[in-house]
């Protein structure tokens, strides 16, 4: 298992492995071959950074047979998605804001992010598991009173895309089984989301292969696995995190 992420140190970005308290710095291209400097860097001493630079976010709806079910909805035969604004990425620590525009509720949606390592397109699933170079938490958070203002248009990227929606991190994960994980949402010290990546209607591997039959995939794009029940409201001055054991932990405050 290696985690890798990206960071700020003395004014100047970077990234590296995590080792315990401390990063192992490294040079190049993270999904290329990337060489260790042999710097050592406290992780106290650095600001966490979004751990890649997706070209896209591609967020999945209706992915997990509980929420389905829930939901009395029909179970999707093919992956159901929509596109994050790249303008909505949050790194963790930072704070995510209520737009301006909107007064309504702002809910947290605890979501596995897969990340891809390599260009990907019309892939068999073998090929797509060889593309996937680890794993991340994500909040898909969202306007949930946009979604179905229009009774004729669901408004998914409007709503899911406003500044700091789209938070992910702080680390990407590899060499972890994606099934054996479980999401939790932590909301001011109270668990309010607890599933197993396992209930997943569409597992990562083939999820990455019917994407890419749509669109190509490239390094540091991410896929938002989608969400399971549990799914609330946050208000104002409150803690939130996303818990994946290991994976990583995302702590985000709410104003």
């Amino acid at each position: 298992m290696a985690q890798w992420l990206r960071f700020t140190h003395h004014n100047k970005p970077g990234f590296g492995q995590l080792l315990g308290e401390q990063i192992q710095a490294h040079s190049g291209n993270m999904f290329a071959n990337p060489q260790p400097t042999g710097e050592l860097i406290p992780l106290a001493e650095v600001e966490i950074d979004i751990p890649c630079a997706p070209s896209k976010m591609i967020a999945m709806v209706d992915n997990f047979y509980a929420l389905v079910s829930k939901l009395e909805h029909t179970i999707p035969t093919e992956p159901l998605y929509f596109l994050k604004g790249n303008n909505s990425f949050l790194a963790n620590g930072k704070v995510i804001r209520t737009p301006k525009s909107y007064s309504g509720k702002v809910v947290y949606e605890g979501e596995l992010g897969i990340v891809i390592g390599k260009h990907c397109y019309e892939a068999s699933e073998s090929e797509a598991q060889n593309s996937i170079f680890g794993y991340t938490c994500i909040n898909d958070v969202t306007a949930i009173e946009i979604l179905n203002r229009d009774p004729g248009y669901a408004q998914w990227t409007r709503s899911k895309s406003f500044n700091t929606f789209g938070v992910f991190g702080p680390y990407i994960t590899s060499g972890v089984d994606p099934m054996s994980l479980h999401i939790k949402t932590i909301l001011n010290e109270q668990e309010r989301q607890n599933y197993p990546v396992s209930d997943m209607i569409f597992p990562p591997a083939k999820l990455v292969s019917l994407i890419s039959q749509d669109v190509p995939l490239e390094p540091g794009d991410i896929i938002a696995c989608g969400t399971s029940v549990g799914v609330g409201s946050m208000k104002p001055g409150s803690q939130v995190s996303i818990v994946i054991d290991g994976v990583g932990r995302l702590d985000n405050t709410f104003e």
